[in-house]
């Protein structure tokens, strides 16, 4: 009796990270083949993983596989009151440009028994692995989950990740459609009153513009307005200062007054000249302190 060895199947976020976990968990021995897009390869190699030696099959999606949109009937900007569109029916699609990518992770889900998600180690990395999950599980419902937390793509790390898989958080990847559904209703639903609204307003200036809203593009503009309102109304000040250097041949010090500055120039002048008159200064204390300097900590993202 022959033991086929399991095959499992591994999904990053894009391929270039497939292909260095590919070379990092291969020590460089994989092979690489075509999968039904062009800009997503496939790479196989072995590896002991889950208990037992393993076929590894490593391939990629290009970010987030599905997109979040009204069902047909609600698309049309004058098919419905925007204000529908809160109460709208949604749908979740895989958009023409990524049906190869989707037909790939199906064809190659029906031939392992396991899948490893290796996208980001943030939310919308969580989210795009739930995504994959779905379009797997639903190609094959036999197959079992295991999620790959990494924060960086180094030798030390992708072997942790692979040693001690975990499971999917869906919590956070409904957090994450929450916040895709609420961006997609509110945006559209304000984008089509106001610019329906305001192109009858000023219908010369408006009438072949949209008027855009969004959740996040609105509080961004509205501290790009603030910033550039306090730089518009800045007057800027003559303001005065000492500057004292002591320089050896070893070294140059530089010591900081204690007042800044000052706005006054009699004021400043009159000090300048008291310092002038007795220019022998006495160093009555010292304090020194340790400063360490660690290396960045590692980023959720991969690149």
């Amino acid at each position: 009796i022959v033991v086929m060895p399991q095959r499992v199947l591994n999904v990053a976020e894009k391929n270039d990270a497939a292909k260095e976990l590919a070379k990092i968990m291969s020590q460089g021995r994989f092979q690489r083949r075509e999968g039904h897009s062009k800009y997503n390869k496939i790479y196989e190699f072995n590896l002991n993983i889950l208990g037992q030696d393993s076929q590894m099959v490593m391939t990629s999606v290009s970010g987030h596989l599905m997109s979040l949109d009204f069902i047909p009937a609600f698309q049309k900007w004058h098919s419905c009151p925007p204000v529908s569109l809160f109460t709208a029916q949604v749908m979740n699609y895989c958009p023409d440009n990524f049906l190869p990518i989707k037909k790939t992770l199906e064809q190659e889900a029906k031939k392992c028994q396991h899948l490893v998600l290796w996208t980001d180690g943030d939310r919308e990395g969580e989210n795009i692995a739930s995504e994959i999950a779905e379009v797997c599980k639903k190609a094959s419902s036999r197959i079992s989950l295991h999620r790959a937390r990494f924060s960086e793509i180094t030798p030390r790390s992708i072997q942790r990740a692979y040693q001690n898989l975990e499971r999917l958080n869906e919590r956070i990847s409904q957090a994450v459609d929450t916040r895709k559904e609420v961006d997609l209703r509110i945006g559209c639903a304000f984008t089509r009153f106001q610019t329906l609204r305001l192109s009858k307003v000023f219908p010369t200036i408006l009438n072949k513009h949209t008027v855009s809203y969004g959740p996040c593009q609105f509080p961004t503009l509205g501290f790009v307005v603030d910033r550039y309102k306090q730089v518009q109304s800045f007057v800027p000040e003559t303001f005065y200062k000492i500057k004292v250097t002591h320089t050896t041949e070893e070294a140059s010090c530089e010591f900081h007054w204690k007042r800044v500055r000052l706005f006054h120039h009699t004021a400043c002048l009159a000090i300048y000249q008291i310092c002038m008159e007795d220019p022998v200064a006495k160093v009555i204390s010292i304090q020194r302190k340790n400063k360490s300097k660690w290396r960045p900590v590692a980023l959720d993202t991969v690149e």
